[in-house]
């Protein structure tokens, strides 16, 4: 069902931006985890910049009633059990590049739902919101194509991903 006022705009915008914060946060410790100093504060650096936009949308919100949106609506990977188990295991396996594709996919998800919006309603003033929304998300799209452009390929020739 397409999008029909802001606050309804504005409960999708903050459950996109709250999944992405969150991600971020846990791939930034991941990283850290596995000695990757650098890729991890690349995911703080983007977690911090989610969790300002977060803020900055629920600051614009404060006394307005905004719609429900499923929790898991916007997730990245499963989450809850059973899948926990398998959510950890991705992790375990994931290279930088893995997690930087998978934070553009995310990323572009976002990009590609405010621009629907944008092409969807009638309302100028949500045309205009979602134009706006739209192109934080292409920022965060190009942000995170440069980095993938300077993270080398994995050398899975030598990576051993079971133990016996």
């Amino acid at each position: 069902m397409p999008i029909q006022s802001a606050p309804e705009l504005y409960a999708h915008a903050i459950a996109i931006e709250r999944e992405a914060a969150e991600r971020y946060a846990e791939l930034a410790e991941r990283m850290s985890d596995e000695g990757r100093g650098d890729l991890a504060r690349v995911f703080e650096m983007l977690a911090e910049l989610e969790s300002e936009h977060l803020q900055t949308l629920e600051a614009r919100t404060l006394d307005v009633a905004l719609p429900p949106v499923p929790d898991t609506r916007y997730h990245w990977l499963e989450a809850g059990a059973p899948e926990t188990a398998a959510r950890h295991f991705v992790y375990r396996l994931m290279t930088p590049r893995m997690a930087l594709g998978i934070a553009l996919q995310a990323e572009m998800r976002a990009q590609a739902f405010f621009e629907g919006v944008f092409m969807t309603c009638e309302d100028p003033a949500l045309r205009a919101l979602a134009r706006e929304m739209a192109a934080e998300e292409q920022e965060h799209v190009l942000l995170i194509e440069r980095l993938l452009e300077n993270t080398p390929q994995p050398d899975l020739s030598s990576t051993t991903i079971f133990t016996q």
